[in-house]
């Protein structure tokens, strides 16, 4: 990345609710790690870009160094947070949240978010392989994604925000939903009891921010479809 596109990218940041959230919480860490580092492409040695307050991995307090396999269990306490990649996927889980990744090597064929927040991308999957994500209220099939969820007891959260999911009800599986999308076209609900017969049901745009899709795009070499290094050639939405 040369200087003038690193510019355009941490003026992008600066300007974006990523700010927000970080002065909100008190995560200064991630900030100086922003302006220090990134953009940049984590080794294959290398799986957690950065981390803040009490994350575990496997049990373990985690650290910089912590490996996080294909299967591992990764989990944050509150005010703190962990952007990692395995692999050709990377994510951001943020505060009281638990995962689960399902696979081998460095190769995810699905995750289980317990409950929390999560924002991921996903790099395209050979000829027949396919990955999924499960949350407490649905079971999402990804492609070549990136995705944002929540997941609760009552209900779950997804927006696609590029590429293109199939969202499956686990409550009432015969409704489900494929979504193709471009920019955070279609958020939806999913819920765990029916409102007027329905499971899936729209959503506004919350709670995560192109810029950060852009940064955990880049720590596994790839640009976002939306790149705020690109400059944004569509209005900006308020979340």
């Amino acid at each position: 990345m040369n200087n003038q596109t690193r510019r355009l990218f941490l003026n992008s940041v600066y300007h974006s609710g990523l700010v927000i959230a970080i002065a909100r919480f008190g995560l200064i860490s991630p900030m100086a790690k922003v302006f220090g580092d990134v953009p940049r492409e984590l080794g294959d040695n290398e799986s957690i870009f950065e981390l803040r307050g009490e994350v575990f991995v496997d049990g373990q307090q985690a650290t910089l160094s912590t490996h996080i396999k294909a299967n591992s269990l990764i989990e944050t306490g509150s005010n703190s947070f962990i952007i990692f990649r395995v692999g050709k996927d990377a994510h951001i889980l943020r505060e009281n949240s638990r995962m689960k990744l399902e696979g081998e090597n460095a190769l995810e064929a699905a995750l289980h978010l317990i409950t929390g927040k999560l924002l991921s991308v996903f790099g395209k999957r050979e000829s027949g392989k396919k990955h999924h994500l499960r949350t407490s209220t649905a079971t999402i099939g990804i492609r070549g994604t990136g995705v944002y969820a929540e997941s609760y007891l009552d209900k779950s959260y997804l927006c696609t925000c590029y590429g293109s999911t199939h969202i499956q009800s686990n409550s009432v599986p015969e409704q489900s939903e494929i979504v193709t999308t471009t920019y955070h076209d279609a958020p939806r609900f999913i819920l765990q009891s029916p409102e007027q017969g329905q499971v899936i049901i729209p959503a506004p745009v919350f709670n995560h921010t192109d810029e950060e899709l852009a940064l955990i795009e880049a720590i596994v070499g790839r640009e976002s479809p939306i790149s705020a290094i690109q400059g944004y050639k569509r209005p900006r939405r308020n979340y």
